[in-house]
């Protein structure tokens, strides 16, 4: 339909990116800026055009640094395209699959900006139901951008979807039934935790067979059989956020966010090995806990700065671009973003 070359528009096509069960996002260049761009070309081009546009018209409602922009839907040529924002960098399966388990303090990084995207697209009334590391882009600068909402549904229009949508490994029980809900997605937060730190999948993908022990919780097992360096408080997350029955489960995603910290703070204050000093580009700051606004999480990484053993990590850096804040500053001086 869309090959190499190829004009829709202002847009040249440049290369295919990757093809799901919806569309196929190519590579392409706005040639009257000379900006790269991701566009999709859903596969199903025959339908109304007003259903055509409910993808579009879904992302738009989403604007948050941790998720993909949608810049805006076209029709050229008979074929209908949806602009995004390109995000040069790779994937989070690609880095697990690559390098295996990730470092305690990145993993608690990426939770917590995958859970930021999680938290603003629910809040929207948004559900994801296919999110997972292959659908999470992970810029230079360690920035996330969770994409692919393409199997999104308002939960205002569709609290249980009636449609199996997913990747059976990172799918809640209740997804196999047909049902889609928030705490669907906070399942998958879960396994993406699970996998981050571990580098395995907590379980392989069901067979039928595997339903049922899956709807009763007997296919998880802790992480820390696998990789027993994981903090007891971060394995009591994962564990939680995979509980079988959904009551059980984690009920909000800010809520995943706030157990994140207190656990992080309770290790930065009593390390079993020397702290290290964040450096401005290697760490994220949290918002200003206001309901509806991102937050993110100041998280170190490994430098060879060492400060002593038991000290608390004071250092303050903006969320936004990562340079270091004065001290109690509410607003970031260098970009002008709210801390």
């Amino acid at each position: 339909m869309v090959f190499r070359g190829q004009a829709l528009g202002k847009y040249r096509i440049l290369e295919p990116l990757g093809s799901g069960g919806f569309g196929t996002v190519y590579l392409a260049e706005d040639t009257w800026i000379d900006k790269r761009v991701a566009i999709k070309v859903p596969h199903r081009q025959t339908l109304d055009f007003g259903e055509l546009l409910r993808e579009p018209r879904l992302l738009a409602a989403l604007n948050h640094p941790n998720i993909v922009t949608v810049i805006t839907a076209e029709k050229q040529d008979g074929v209908f395209f949806i602009v995004m924002e390109y995000v040069p960098g790779e994937t989070l399966e690609t880095i697990i699959l690559e390098r295996g388990p990730l470092d305690l303090t990145q993993a608690l990084d990426y939770t917590c900006q995958i859970v930021n995207a999680v938290d603003h697209a629910h809040k929207q009334n948004v559900i994801h139901r296919d999110l997972r590391p292959a659908n999470i882009f992970v810029t230079e600068r360690g920035l996330l951008k969770v994409g692919d909402f393409g199997t999104s549904r308002f939960l205002e229009l569709a609290a249980h979807g009636t449609t199996v949508i997913g990747s059976p490994p990172y799918m809640a029980p209740e997804q196999f039934d047909g049902r889609a809900v928030f705490g669907s997605d906070l399942y998958s937060v879960g396994v993406t935790i699970y996998q981050m730190l571990t580098g395995q999948l907590p379980y392989d993908m069901p067979a039928p067979s595997d339903l049922d022990k899956l709807r009763t919780g007997e296919l998880v097992h802790s992480a820390r059989l696998i990789n027993p360096a994981i903090p007891a408080s971060i394995d009591h997350v994962i564990l939680k956020a995979l509980h079988h029955d959904v009551d059980q489960r984690y009920q909000h995603a800010e809520a995943i966010l706030d157990d994140i910290l207190a656990a992080r703070h309770d290790l930065v204050r009593r390390p079993t090995t020397p702290a290290t000093v964040p450096t401005p580009a290697a760490s994220v700051r949290r918002h200003t806990p206001v309901r509806g606004t991102p937050r993110a999480i100041e998280t170190p990484r490994p430098t060879p700065v060492r400060a002593p053993a038991g000290s608390a990590v004071a250092n303050r850096f903006c969320w936004h671009c990562r340079k270091p804040l004065p001290s109690r500053a509410g607003r970031c001086p260098f970009c002008g973003e709210s801390q």
